[in-house]
């Protein structure tokens, strides 16, 4: 049994209020997908896109090549489609377009399958004070945490 990919964008959830989340599958190449399930890959500074036939892109998600694949190797930063439902994409675009919010990855896995996943989120981007609450919420569990520990 082979371990679990989890790799997660922890600043999603710090810049941006998450609204609604999906589960999308990655079209990818083997090449890809053998470097993801060996941990090497990044979400941390990608975002999704609509293209103008309506398909939902991920751009600027980072996986690093693969050790051992020659001249068939892929590119690092490529453009990756997403695949959802029409219904789904349709619901994003008019989310997207209209009320202005965007839609960030915020976890990429391998599920039971074998196969590579993206849990995306409809996100509004957060004002600095609501990041400054977030930063004290943090602070304050923290403490909290630390206080119980002494305690028991």
């Amino acid at each position: 049994m082979q371990k679990k990919v989890n790799i997660q964008n922890k600043k999603a959830r710090f810049e941006y209020e998450i609204l609604d989340k999906y589960t999308a599958g990655i079209v990818l190449t083997g090449t890809e997908i053998k470097s993801i399930r060996s941990s090497k890959a990044s979400i941390a500074e990608s975002f999704c896109e609509f293209n103008d036939r309506g398909e939902l892109f991920v751009v600027n998600m980072t996986i690093q090549e693969y050790a051992y694949g020659n001249y068939m190797n892929h590119k690092p930063k490529a453009t990756r489609k997403l695949l959802l439902n029409k219904r789904e994409l349709k619901k994003l675009e008019k989310e997207v377009k209209n009320v202005g919010l965007t839609i960030i990855p915020l976890r990429l896995f391998i599920n039971d399958k074998g196969f590579a996943k993206l849990d995306i989120g409809l996100a509004k981007g957060k004002k600095l004070y609501d990041k400054r609450d977030t930063i004290k919420d943090r602070d304050n569990k923290r403490h909290l945490d630390r206080i119980k520990k002494n305690f028991r």
